[in-house]
C-alpha cells in the first residue's frame, strides 16, 4: 500500500508550480502596500494554498508536516539568536552601554559622512566576527541611535548597516555562507574568497561612493545638529556615561573573533549588560528582568531620545519569531511539493548563453530566498540544481559559487519575511520594505555578477587537466 501511495506522488506542472508563488506575491502586495499590514497573514494563506497543491499532487499530510518541521529546524538557531538579541538590547540599554556608544558617536561622526562611516564600520566588524547578525545586533544598534540623533533618515542608516554587515558575511573566512558556497560546488575556501573579490570589490566601492554622496546631500539640506547637544544632555542625566562602558561591545567582537559561537557569545554580552545595569547604573534586579523580558522603557520627555531608548526585550521579538515560523512553513511545503525545482528546470531549458545562465542563477537565488525564506536554501538549492549544468557548459564551479554568494547571500536581507529580513527588522527597527532601496551593496553585487557574465569578465572555464580529473572521478564511481 505504501509503495502504491508513493507511485501516485507526482511533480507539478510549471503552471501549477507558479500558483502558490503568484498567490504569495499578489497577497503580499495587496496586504502590505494597500492595507499597510504585516506579512504574516498573506504568508499563512500562501502556505495553505501550497499545502492544498501538495496534497493534490499526492503527498500525504504526514509527509508535508514532516517537511515543515524539517524546514523549521533550520530556523531554530535564528529564533534563539533573536530572543537573545532581545535580552541583549534590553540589558545594554539598561546598563548604559548603548547610550554611551550613542553619546560618543554623536561627538565623533559628522552627519555628512555618517552613512559612509556606518557602512565601513559594519564591514570591519562583520569581517572580524564573520557574522552579519552579531555585527548588526551590537554596533548596528548603536549606529541606528547615532543616526537618529544626527537626523539621518533611519531607512538610509539601516541600508548602510545591512550593506556593511553582509559584506563581512559574504567575504569573511569565518562566515558560514562563505564556507557553505564552496562546499556545495566542491572547491576550496580561499579559492572562493579570491574569486569573489572581482565582483564584490567594485560593488563595495560603488556602494561607498553612493553613501558618501547621499550623506553630503542630506547634510546640505540640514540635519538636526541642534538636537545633538540636547540628546547628549538627556543621556548624561539619565545614565552614567563612561568610556568603561565601551568595553562590552569590544568584548563581544573579541569573543566572535575567537570563534565562540553566536548563541553563547551574545548570551555573555547580555549578562555583562545586566551586570552594568546593576552595578554601574544602580538598577534593581526587577528592572533588569523587565528590560530583558519586555524591553527597556524610558520617559525622558524628549520624543527623539525616547525612541532611541524604548527597545529590546524577548517579548518584542515574538512577532518576528512568528513570521519566521510561518515563512519557514511555507518554504517547507514548497520544498516537499518540488515547486521551486520545477520552476528552475523550466527556466534552464530556455537558457542558451553563459550570460543568461548566470542571470538565471541570480534570479533563482532571489526566488529561493523569497519562497524558501532562509539564506542557506538560496545557496544549497540553486547550487545543487545548477552545478551539473555549469560543468556541462565548461564553466568552472567557482563561477557558480561566486554567483550563489553575489545573489543568494546578498539578497537574503532584502526580503522582509526571510530569517535575515526578520532579524534586521527586530534589531534595527526598520523593515526591509523601507531599507532595501538603500542597501546598495545587496543590489549592486548581483548586478555586477550579471554584467561580468554578459561581458565574459572573469568567467573561468574548466581546464583540460580539471576535466580529466572529473572524468577519472566519474569512472571511479562507476567501477566496482
Amino acid at each position: 500500500m505504501k509503495e502504491e501511495a508513493k507511485k501516485k506522488v507526482r511533480k507539478p506542472s510549471i503552471w501549477l508550480a507558479l500558483v502558490p508563488v503568484a498567490f504569495m506575491v499578489v497577497s503580499l502586495s495587496i496586504s502590505v502596500i494597500k492595507f499597510e499590514a504585516d506579512p504574516h497573514i498573506p504568508l499563512f494563506l500562501s502556505t495553505i494554498v501550497a499545502a492544498i497543491i501538495a496534497v493534490k499532487l499526492g503527498h500525504s499530510w504526514a509527509d508535508i508536516e514532516k517537511s515543515i518541521f524539517k524546514t523549521i529546524m533550520l530556523s531554530l538557531q535564528a529564533i534563539l539568536i533573536l530572543m537573545i538579541i532581545g535580552t541583549l538590547m534590553g540589558t545594554w540599554l539598561a546598563g548604559g552601554i548603548v547610550p554611551t556608544m550613542i553619546y560618543y558617536g554623536l561627538d565623533i561622526i559628522s552627519p555628512a559622512y555618517y552613512l559612509l562611516a556606518a557602512c565601513i564600520i559594519c564591514c570591519i566588524v562583520s569581517m572580524a566576527a564573520g557574522n552579519a547578525w552579531s555585527a548588526a545586533g551590537t554596533v548596528g544598534i548603536a549606529l541606528m541611535g547615532i543616526g537618529q540623533g544626527l537626523g539621518v533618515p533611519l531607512p538610509m542608516v539601516a541600508g548602510a548597516i545591512v550593506s556593511g554587515v553582509y559584506f563581512g558575511d559574504k567575504m569573511s573566512p569565518l562566515s558560514e555562507t562563505t564556507n557553505l558556497a564552496p562546499a556545495v560546488v566542491g572547491i576550496g575556501l580561499f579559492e572562493h574568497i579570491r574569486n569573489m573579490i572581482y565582483t564584490t570589490g567594485p560593488a563595495l566601492i560603488i556602494a561607498l561612493v553612493l553613501y558618501g554622496l547621499l550623506g553630503i546631500k542630506y547634510f546640505g539640506e540640514g540635519s538636526r545638529v541642534n538636537d545633538v547637544e540636547l540628546i547628549q544632555n538627556i543621556l548624561t542625566n539619565e545614565f552614567v556615561i563612561s568610556p568603561f562602558l565601551l568595553i562590552p561591545p569590544l568584548l563581544i567582537i573579541v569573543i566572535l573573533v575567537l570563534k565562540i559561537p553566536a548563541i553563547p557569545g551574545l548570551t555573555i554580552g547580555s549578562i555583562v549588560g545586566a551586570l552594568c545595569a546593576l552595578f554601574v547604573q544602580g538598577a534593581g534586579v526587577k528592572d533588569v528582568i523587565a528590560a530583558m523580558h519586555t524591553g527597556f522603557t524610558a520617559d525622558t520627555g524628549n520624543v527623539i531620545t525616547d525612541e532611541l531608548l524604548n527597545q529590546g526585550g524577548i517579548e518584542n521579538m515574538m512577532s518576528m519569531i512568528a513570521l519566521v515560523l510561518i515563512a519557514m512553513s511555507f518554504g517547507g511545503v514548497l520544498e516537499k511539493a518540488q515547486i521551486l525545482e520545477t520552476i528552475v528546470q523550466a527556466l534552464v531549458k530556455k537558457v542558451k548563453r553563459t550570460g543568461s545562465l548566470i542571470a538565471t542563477t541570480v534570479v533563482t537565488c532571489f526566488s529561493a530566498n523569497a519562497v524558501g525564506c532562509e539564506q542557506y536554501m538560496s545557496i544549497i538549492i540553486p547550487g545543487r540544481m545548477y552545478l551539473s549544468e555549469y560543468k556541462k557548459r565548461g564553466l568552472h564551479p567557482k563561477v557558480l559559487a561566486r554567483t550563489l554568494e553575489d545573489a543568494g547571500t546578498m539578497s537574503s536581507p532584502l526580503i522582509p519575511w526571510t530569517t535575515c529580513g526578520v532579524f534586521m527588522l527586530g534589531v534595527l527597527g526598520v523593515s526591509a520594505f523601507e531599507y532595501a532601496p538603500y542597501a546598495f551593496l545587496a543590489w549592486i553585487s548581483p548586478i555586477v555578477a550579471i554584467i561580468y557574465a554578459y561581458l565574459n569578465i572573469k568567467i573561468d572555464r574548466i581546464s583540460d587537466e580539471e576535466e580529466s580529473e572529473e572524468l577519472v572521478r566519474r569512472v571511479d564511481k562507476i567501477t566496482p
